[in-house]
């Protein structure tokens, strides 16, 4: 069985799947799908199957990863294609986010597509996770039929993300006067700027959350001025907020505009926080098994979910988007064991 995984993850990490361009990664796992005499769906990029047996007065569990991966950065010394082993380790881009997690999904969907459940399971290999884009996730959600709960595969190292922070990226421009530089005169819209800047850095959301603390803000960008000599009516600045659970786009960006004289202009607020309420059968589940629970500061598909979800996979968050990414050969047998045992002990919660 190893062996048969091992040959997946190496096929798809040898497939360039930068996001908006994973056709030919898609065309693959479409075919895998086929040979395994699954009924295949895809929109665009997006490909999708139910275990048979599907019974709509079952809940349905969403078994969800990605194709694509950012673009090659500078640095590696091992081929970003090729897959490489190294001892115990796999190099390649993409590999720790997340191609190890979604094969190991896939051949967990496998095992189980056969078994009596008390759920109905669906797996879906999507696109576009690393850049936020519509054409993923976003693009199918509405077409999978109910879902009540969703895995996420993301390198969590084998810990459960039960909740994570949202996005919120804010375009602010100040408004100043113009003036001659040598006469001192108009208003300077770089100091008005300055002094938003100032007032953000010193702000505190009060409301802070035990997974997922405080919100999170910094300034990112900022353009401002041409011209040596005269005194710039406008600057434009970027803030990055990334918020927990307790907060809503809008209330987080009322908030900042009560405290700072720029204009401030949400770019969108399509990627909320999430948070698993402790009762739910995933919860239990992760307390079952004894997994250690955590709040995560990064994001994932599960920001464009409405269901309940969790992350969990293989690897570790730190080792993504870095030149030689890699996993270890046991983290990829450990975490398809521990795919295994989660949607057994999953289906005892749900049964009761």
């Amino acid at each position: 069985m190893m062996k048969t995984v091992v040959e997946d993850l190496k096929t798809l990490v040898g497939i360039p799947s930068f996001s908006g361009e994973e056709k030919t990664a898609a065309d693959w796992m479409e075919q895998r799908l086929s040979e395994e005499e699954m009924i295949v769906k895809r929109y665009g990029n997006n490909v999708w199957t139910t275990h048979s047996g599907y019974d709509e007065n079952r809940p349905t569990v969403l078994l969800n990863s990605h194709l694509d991966t950012v673009k090659v950065c500078n640095g590696w010394t091992f081929p970003p294609f090729a897959c490489t082993a190294i001892g115990n380790q796999l190099f390649g881009l993409g590999i720790n986010d997340a191609g190890a997690s979604l094969i190991a999904l896939f051949h967990a969907f496998l095992r189980m597509k056969s078994q009596n459940l008390a759920y109905n399971l669906v797996f879906l290999a999507s696109a576009e996770e690393e850049n936020s884009g519509k054409a993923g996730l976003e693009a199918v959600r509405h077409r999978l039929g109910k879902i009540d709960m969703a895995i996420v595969g993301e390198p969590t190292g084998g810990k459960v993300a039960v909740a994570e922070k949202g996005l919120l990226v804010i375009d602010a421009l100040a408004k100043g006067v113009a003036g001659h530089a040598a006469r001192n005169s108009g208003i300077n819209a770089i100091t008005v700027v300055l002094q938003d800047i100032q007032r953000i850095q010193e702000y505190c959301f009060e409301k802070t959350s035990g997974l997922l603390g405080p919100v999170s803000m910094n300034v990112t960008a900022i353009n401002g001025g041409d011209l040596h000599n005269v005194i710039p009516d406008e600057c434009a600045f970027v803030i990055d907020v990334r918020l927990n659970e307790r907060y809503t786009h809008q209330e987080v960006l009322d908030e900042l505009q009560a405290i700072c004289s720029a204009e401030l202009t949400a770019r969108s607020m399509r990627l909320a926080p999430s948070g698993l309420a402790e009762g739910h059968p995933l919860w239990r589940t992760a307390n079952a098994l004894e997994l250690p629970c955590f709040g995560s500061p990064t994001m994932s598909d599960q920001a464009l979910m409405s269901w309940p979800s969790i992350k969990l996979g293989i690897g570790e968050s730190e080792r993504s988007h870095t030149p030689n990414e890699y996993i270890l050969i046991e983290e990829l047998e450990q975490g398809i064991a521990l795919y295994d045992r989660f949607l057994n002990q999953l289906n005892h919660e749900i049964m009761g």
